[in-house]
Order: structure tokens, then sequence, then C-alpha cells
């Protein structure tokens, strides 16, 4: 397919924060979407997390309108789980990705057993 195409190959860097980052309280401040939890796309997660963190924050604040450093805490006390969770299934389709004998370990993981 590339062989084939009409223009070059552009590479493009594949950037992710490390698995479980987290930050301490700021007062003021939180982060949502690829901005809380970077990560690359092979768990195919990065839209459902970032449409997930709006509704989680909104709720948050709804549930706290008139204290919004305790909206932002239920918010990520809530969101840090979930982005581990999803960085280390994202970590694992990027080491299935790119091992030594790819495409097969991607292959076989679609591959239905039984």
């Amino acid at each position: 397919m590339l062989a084939s195409s009409d223009g070059d190959l552009l590479p493009r860097s594949i950037w992710m924060l490390p698995e479980g980052h987290s930050w301490p309280r700021t007062s003021g401040v939180t982060l949502l979407g690829d901005a809380a939890h970077l990560m690359s796309p092979f768990a195919g997660e990065g839209a459902n997390l970032a449409m997930i963190d709006g509704a989680d924050l909104a709720s948050a604040i709804i549930a706290h309108p008139n204290d919004i450093e305790r909206a932002f805490a239920a918010y990520e006390a809530t969101m840090f789980p979930r982005a581990r969770e999803a960085a280390a299934a994202s970590a694992a389709g990027l080491e299935l990705a790119f091992e030594p004998n790819a495409p097969q370990a991607m292959l076989d993981f679609f591959t239905p057993k039984g």
C-alpha cells in the first residue's frame, strides 16, 4: 500500500505520557482529554476518554456548584484511575504493533480463538 501511494511517506512521532501519570491537586486548574492523559492510539480510547472526561467534569461541577476545587478533586479522583487503565491497554497495543514479528502478533490478537 505504501509503495503504491501517490505521495511520500511522512513519518510521524507517537507521543504519550507515562502510564499512571498524575499531578498534585493544583488550585483553579484541571485537565481533560489528551492534555490529561496523552497516549498512543493503539487502544482506540482517546476520543472516548475525552468525552467521558467532559461528562464527568460537568457532573462534578453540577454536584459541587459552589466549590470548584471540590469539583475538580472529585473529577480527578475518577479520571486518573480510568486513564491509567486505558494507558496500560494503549501501551500493550503499541508493543504488539512494533514487536519484532509485527504484524503477526497483531493479527493473532484479532484472530478468533476456538
